[in-house]
Parts: structure tokens; C-alpha cells; sequence
């Protein structure tokens, strides 16, 4: 029996997954198996065979099908934020890793990311919008209407695959990547062909290339967003801030970036392109800090993300940590999105 860890293993699949090399083509034939079972799901849903519910106001789906990390949340937090500008008054279900609640649970400024995951936490805490989590999507969208009658547009974060639950809008996100060597799992990142339905295409990079436009299988041209942050706010106290320039500025400062998010090269890249030079510590997607990453780090300044530190500000030794800064983004996409997703939601009766 192989004694390869599960991180190397994770390792080995992610750099072939951006190639056609040899382990990629060995399991091939698992993802024509994979994309089959995946189109005969479909088929079922389509056929009423497997039931989905319809719920009585407009649901905008917001995933992907390249696993792991695109940008999901940040690109939820300014939907949901455009629609208020709009006048509308939208809510958010998730599935909500990590969460211990078997139901729906409704997501409150006193909750913890144990009990109803990371991000969901984070979109409430940004946006102040009704979010509710739960495995079921369709009954967690139910559970919010009934506890927040005036919500008339429901933003589902992920759950792209999950097809018990009618939507009206998809929105597919990718990133840099693009659909990397195109394959279905396992041979491949891919959860369903690029071929899928979408009604828009959203591309997490800060320069869209006709090859990475053309990769991601868009009929439509896609939107390109890119995620922006030019301060750090610290942990313990997030009214001390300081500009990443200033930072930079510093050139004996010894600074280190955490993230346990699904792409950690995203924020690193965007730390770097602020001119700073850091200490790179990658951490798997969710990760729960319980293991203090940090005890042994020589750093002055750590910086991590705002889904990282809605856990670490739950936990006492890291709460208080004067070094740990958090380097809130916020997404940068062209305001007609948001309208066209209005005006498609407009055919349906708004409860």
C-alpha cells in the first residue's frame, strides 16, 4: 500500500490536472465513466424521475465546475451588494462547509464558522443580507423565505451540481486556470464538460487572454472580474489599518501570507503585485487553524484572508496574535452583470 500522504497526493493530481501528462491519460477512462454518470444524473432531473423543487421567487446559482477555489464568495458578496444598490432585497443559501447542523440554520453575526462554515459567515458579515446554510438547498431557500418574507431574489453560493433545486440564472466562475486540461474528474479538475449550459461566464483574472477566454467554453463573451485589496486591517483590532504600500515600504519587515483557500497563489500573486515580499504558507481549502500554523512562524507581519480570519478571530491565542493582519478584497466586475441578472429575473413572478 502506498504511503504517500494525502496533501502530496493532492499535489501530484492539481499538476496534472493543468496538463495532458501521463497519470492524467492513465485515468482517462475513469472520467468518461464520471462524465456519463454525470450526464445520466442530469438526464434523471430533466426527466422528473429525480424530483427538484421550484421555490417562489427567482434563484441565481453562482459556481463552478473546475474544483476547488475560483473566487466563489467574493463574486456572491458583490452580487448580493449590486442587487441591494438595485433596490432589490436578496438572500443567500449555502451548503455550508464544516457547519454541525444537519437543517437549515439561519447564519447570525453571533454564529461561529463551526456551526455554520467560513464563507457564509463572511458574506453575512459583509453584506448583512439573510444567508441560511444547510445540505438541502431548496429546503434552507424555504426555511429563509418563511423567515424573511420581504427577500424576493435567492442567491445560492455553490450548489451548481445541485440539481434538486430549480434555478433561473447560473453563473459559471473560473480563474487563470481556465478548464486546465479540459478532462473530467479524475482525469481532469473538471466536474462537469465545458460544454454545460451557463447563462453567463464569469473569469477570476486580472487579464483575459483570446486562449483563456476560448478554454472555458463560453458561447457569450465572458465577464472578467478581479479581486482588489490595498490595505491590512489587524485581527484583534480591524480599526487599525495600514495601506499594502506602505507595507512594502518597509523592506525589513518581515512579513508571511497565510491561506487556506482553494487557490492560495491567488492571494499570494496579489500580495506581490502590491510590491510586497513574503513568506508563503499555504493551507488546505477551510482549513480550521486548530493546529496554531502560526507558533513556530518568524515573521512580523502575517497577512490571510477574510475567510481565514473569520475562524482565527473565534480562536483566543489567535485572536489576540498582534501579528496576524487581514487583507480584506473586494470584487471589481463590470456593473452590467448584476443589471442583465435583474432584467432575466424579471420573467418571473417576484414574490
Amino acid at each position: 500500500m502506498s504511503n504517500q500522504n494525502p496533501s502530496t497526493l493532492e499535489s501530484t493530481l492539481t499538476r496534472n490536472w493543468l496538463r495532458r501528462g501521463p497519470l492524467a491519460c492513465a485515468l482517462w477512462p475513469l472520467s468518461l465513466l464520471f462524465r456519463l454518470l454525470s450526464r445520466l444524473r442530469v438526464a434523471l432531473f430533466r426527466a422528473g424521475v429525480l424530483k427538484s423543487s421550484r421555490l417562489p421567487v427567482p434563484v441565481v446559482v453562482v459556481g463552478n465546475i473546475y474544483i476547488g477555489g475560483t473566487g466563489k464568495t467574493p463574486l456572491t458578496i458583490w452580487l448580493v451588494q449590486a442587487l441591494q444598490a438595485a433596490g432589490m432585497r436578496p438572500g443567500v443559501i449555502s451548503r455550508g462547509f464544516g457547519s454541525a447542523q444537519e437543517g437549515a440554520r439561519a447564519v447570525t453575526a453571533a454564529a461561529t464558522p463551526a456551526q455554520v462554515g467560513d464563507e457564509p459567515l463572511l458574506i453575512k458579515q459583509r453584506t448583512g443580507a439573510p444567508v441560511m446554510v444547510g445540505r438541502d438547498r431548496a429546503a434552507a431557500g424555504r426555511a429563509l423565505l418563511a423567515a424573511h418574507p420581504e427577500v424576493d431574489i435567492l442567491l445560492t453560493d455553490d450548489g451548481l451540481q445541485h440539481y434538486q433545486l430549480q434555478r433561473d440564472v447560473e453563473i459559471i466562475l473560473f480563474d487563470g486556470r481556465g478548464a486546465g486540461n479540459g478532462w473530467l474528474l479524475p482525469a481532469g479538475p473538471l466536474r462537469e464538460p465545458v460544454s454545460r449550459r451557463r447563462d453567463f461566464t464569469v473569469i477570476n483574472t486580472p487579464r483575459l487572454t483570446p486562449e483563456l477566454a476560448a478554454s472555458v467554453g463560453a458561447r457569450t463573451p465572458p465577464v472578467t472580474m478581479t479581486l482588489a485589496g490595498d490595505v491590512a486591517e489587524q485581527l484583534r483590532d480591524r480599526t487599525q489599518r495600514r495601506s499594502l504600500a506602505a507595507l512594502a515600504a518597509q523592506p525589513g519587515l518581515r512579513i508571511a501570507a497565510a491561506a487556506g483557500i482553494g487557490n492560495p497563489a491567488r492571494f499570494f500573486g496579489m500580495l506581490k503585485a502590491a510590491g510586497l515580499r513574503i513568506q508563503e504558507l499555504p493551507l488546505p481549502d477551510h482549513h480550521d487553524f486548530q493546529d496554531r500554523p502560526f507558533a513556530a512562524l518568524d515573521a512580523d507581519l502575517i497577512l490571510m484572508t477574510e475567510k481565514d480570519a473569520v475562524k482565527c478571530a473565534q480562536i483566543e491565542e489567535l485572536s489576540g496574535d498582534p501579528r496576524l493582519w487581514v487583507v480584506p478584497v473586494t470584487a471589481r466586475i463590470d456593473r452590467a452583470l448584476a443589471d442583465q441578472i435583474v432584467e432575466k429575473c424579471r420573467g418571473r413572478s417576484i414574490a
